[in-house]
């Protein structure tokens, strides 16, 4: 069963639009041409005017704006206006604009030899929530998430598959209240909480490397896959960091979303292309709004 991240109506007006606009976000992604602020209204059962206020409230742009953001040309626009060098990422924003490394500083990794073992006499918990972007589900130990999959592109079966399939040693067990505090701090429904929520990487040696370097990049900005692949101190491995990439199992919160191809191209995504785009939206709206 999907827990919904969002709160009763009458306790919040924001949880309650949080959920309208997850919504609206699909809803424009998923349109082939660009759609009147009218035709988003009415989808939504609400009034133009209304709606308009509330999407800009939560999104912190208006719906035509965001629109803009969705196109697959601003990838590029964001390659030349907001590449981040990843040696100089720290300075320039996971002390300020990069709010999600702010609540996931704590992070481990499992060991190479634990690692080898795939699993073995590991307990992952496992849950589905929604979130902003469609279905998520989301597994973890006790030490804290280990992985984050979209289902809007690939369906549930198929994220559970694929989860479930990097750790075949180890035993799932469904338990979504061990997750649940995590989960909303990381989709923003605990505003104002100081919390911060643990993420355990599960991964070889290389791929953790590549993943961390992925948690350089600021919220709003974007890299290259080589640029990673420099970074990291293996320039030739360009392909290598792109399958590496390709590998994280926590989206999102490990944002490889944020990595492009050096021609501005969006490259690949593993839990779909409109995904990544409609994160990469997000946060540009985010960033441009002072969020």
């Amino acid at each position: 069963m999907i827990q919904d991240l969002t709160p009763p109506t009458h306790a919040s007006d924001d949880g309650y639009h949080y959920g309208v606009m997850r919504r609206a976000i699909d809803l424009i992604d998923h349109a082939s041409d660009p759609l009147a602020l009218d035709q988003i209204a009415d989808q939504m059962g609400m009034s133009a005017p209304h709606f308009q206020r509330v999407f800009s409230r939560w999104v912190g742009v208006s719906p035509k704006r965001y629109q803009q953001y969705l196109m697959l040309d601003h990838a590029k626009d964001l390659l030349r206006d907001r590449f981040t060098t990843l040696g100089a990422a720290h300075e320039v924003g996971l002390s300020g604009s990069g709010r999600l490394h702010d609540l996931f500083l704590r992070w481990e990794a499992m060991s190479p030899g634990e690692f080898a073992r795939k699993g073995v006499g590991l307990e992952i918990s496992w849950g589905w929530f929604d979130s902003p972007f469609g279905p998520a589900l989301v597994m973890g130990t006790d030490r804290g998430i280990c992985g984050l999959a979209f289902s809007a592109e690939t369906g549930e079966a198929e994220a559970m598959r694929d989860l479930r399939s990097r750790w075949p040693g180890a035993t799932f067990v469904e338990n979504p209240d061990l997750l649940r505090d995590w989960v909303e701090t990381a989709f923003g429904a605990r505003a104002g909480s100081n919390e911060k929520a643990p993420m355990y990487l599960i991964g070889a040696p290389f791929q953790i490397k590549v993943w961390e370097a992925l948690l350089n990049i600021p919220s709003g900005n974007v890299t290259t896959y080589s640029e990673i692949a420099q970074k990291i101190g293996t320039p030739k491995a360009v392909r290598a960091v792109g399958t590496a990439v390709g590998r994280n199992p926590i989206s999102w919160l490990i944002p490889c979303h944020r990595a492009l191809r050096k021609s501005g191209g969006l490259g690949g995504y593993h839990w779909g292309i409109p995904v990544k785009r409609a994160l990469l939206a997000y946060e540009s709206a985010r960033a441009d709004a002072g969020a």
